[in-house]
């Protein structure tokens, strides 16, 4: 079942999660434990990240250098058609523009396609490590917008090789990322929305935000949204805070700010369980709020640990 058809039956808001595929040398099972410890709150997908290829540099014990090309983070599909046979449970992939020529996304979407999934989240992705700004691979995207449209194509029956005929026609709902304090490389919070109404008039049909720690943000977005014709469901990502460390991590890794009532209340910590106590009790209070307002769906970014979400899902879905 898509997302969007989820999203119009439902009677309540929904509650998804997004994992990430487990570093190299770890199993499946990282991902089994944190799925096993949500089902209980039902979850209506879940969402599985897509990590680009990096370039490291490795020396070998004879002094020489070599640059290799890896990825840390791989098996997205592969954990996405495990999670949806295994559970029972839609699940999203995340088609990520960095790192992908159009040929590869096209092999991701067809994958995907043969494996029974039909969600996907199309992003365009981080830079790669080491630069500042994002550098589209060679007969890649520059932006998201690129790869919607290709799977809008393939739902078409619509492929790279033209001479193909008759070709199979893919069936994806595809969402796309929202920014309710504006992307960092936007140069304005309209231009944002601009660019955002595109993806949507190109086929997206709902929209995931970024993570937000005041609702004030979101309903601005969602309100700002609507005036340009944004009509799609925008879904609220939340994350509940874990460690005072975060403080300073989450807002210069995603651009966002934090409510200096939350800095206040978490400097005012003594230990690591106060923490995470206000960080629950911050999220359980924004989630509340959310769901007054009717939100389609809460999306809890896990980072793949469970124990927290869990604390804030269970007073809500429980």
């Amino acid at each position: 079942m898509t997302v969007i058809d989820k999203i119009k039956t439902a009677q309540k808001t929904l509650f998804t999660f997004e994992l990430m595929p487990p570093l190299k040398g770890n199993s499946f099972d990282e991902i089994a434990q944190t799925v096993e410890q949500l089902l209980p709150y039902h979850p209506a997908y879940i969402n599985i990240t897509n990590h680009r290829t990096e370039q490291v540099l490795v020396e070998h014990p004879d002094g020489s250098i070599e640059k290799l090309t890896l990825k840390k983070r791989a098996g997205t599909a592969s954990i996405a058609a495990a999670i949806q046979y295994k559970y029972g449970i839609d699940v999203v992939p995340h088609l990520v523009c960095g790192g992908c020529t159009r040929s590869e996304i096209e092999d991701m979407l067809t994958d995907f396609d043969f494996l029974g999934i039909h969600n996907v989240l199309v992003l365009r992705g981080d830079p790669a490590k080491g630069e500042q700004h994002f550098v589209p691979t060679k007969d890649g995207y520059r932006y998201a917008v690129e790869a919607l449209q290709q799977a809008m194509q393939m739902n078409a029956g619509h492929y790279l090789d033209e001479s193909l005929h008759d070709a199979h026609s893919t069936h994806f709902c595809a969402g796309v990322a929202g920014y309710p304090e504006m992307h960092s490389e936007s140069s304005d919070f309209d231009a944002d929305l601009l660019h955002l109404k595109n993806k949507v008039e190109q086929g997206a049909s709902y929209i995931v935000t970024q993570m937000f720690f005041d609702n004030q943000k979101y309903f601005r977005f969602v309100n700002e949204c609507r005036k340009i014709g944004i009509e799609v469901p925008i879904i609220p990502g939340i994350k509940p805070l874990a460690t005072s460390k975060q403080l300073t991590v989450l807002p210069q890794i995603f651009h966002i700010e934090l409510p200096q009532k939350l800095v206040d209340n978490v400097q005012r910590c003594t230990s690591p369980q106060d923490v995470r106590k206000v960080g629950q009790e911050w999220c359980l209070e924004q989630c509340t709020e959310l769901i007054k307002h009717k939100v389609p769906a809460l999306h809890f970014y896990t980072m793949s640990k469970a124990d927290n979400v869990e604390t804030v899902v269970r007073a809500i879905f429980g």
